[in-house]
């Protein structure tokens, strides 16, 4: 089969469907395990864990192999990515994971909805938005095309982290498909 990238231009035209995500209150679309590199396992549930991100990941071991010292940036525990987004540029769902990211969320991830420092409630975990920016790269132009990327690493698309964001976690928990992840009050 073969694999048809978006352009910018239908991109830009499927905007509405994200611009329509949830802003306080979504959903947990989709879990996705890095037990390896470039190995990609779907959950059902999972675990988050203030050291370990989520349980099963190998987000530590890569983040101390990349690191000076082994001394890991927790700004960087956890990536989501929204699903209507994901969708638009993956198109069926089992490429969405592709994407490398660990949570996707029917939810608007735009830094005026979810500036750093907002806390989410998702299952009985708490995770926090992070400031470190998430950006498409090499990989990603691989997978879902240089338009794909283009578009996501524009200014505006920056600004609503098409490409997705970074989260940390604040409180263990568990989590599972269908769960609804929310914006924390204070």
């Amino acid at each position: 089969m073969e694999t048809i990238y978006m352009t910018q231009e239908k991109l830009a035209a499927g905007m509405p469907a994200v611009f329509d995500s949830p802003k306080n209150q979504g959903r947990l679309d989709m879990i996705v395990c890095r037990p390896e590199k470039y190995a990609r396992e779907e959950l059902q549930e999972g675990q988050l864990d203030e050291t370990l991100g989520l349980v099963g990941d190998n987000w530590l071991a890569r983040a101390q192999a990349d690191s000076p010292g082994g001394v890991v940036n927790i700004e960087a525990q956890l990536t989501l990515m929204n699903t209507r987004l994901v969708q638009m540029v993956a198109g069926e769902k089992d490429r969405w994971k592709l994407a490398g990211d660990q949570l996707y969320v029917d939810m608007d991830l735009s830094k005026e909805n979810l500036p750093p420092g907002t806390r989410l409630v998702v299952g009985s975990a708490i995770i926090e938005v992070t400031s470190k920016p998430h950006t498409g790269c090499k990989k990603f132009v691989e997978r879902y095309g240089m338009d794909a990327m283009l578009f996501i690493n524009s200014p505006a698309g920056k600004d609503l982290r098409l490409r997705g964001m970074y989260a940390k976690v604040v409180q263990p928990g568990k989590i599972k498909i269908g769960d609804t992840i929310e914006k924390l009050t204070t």
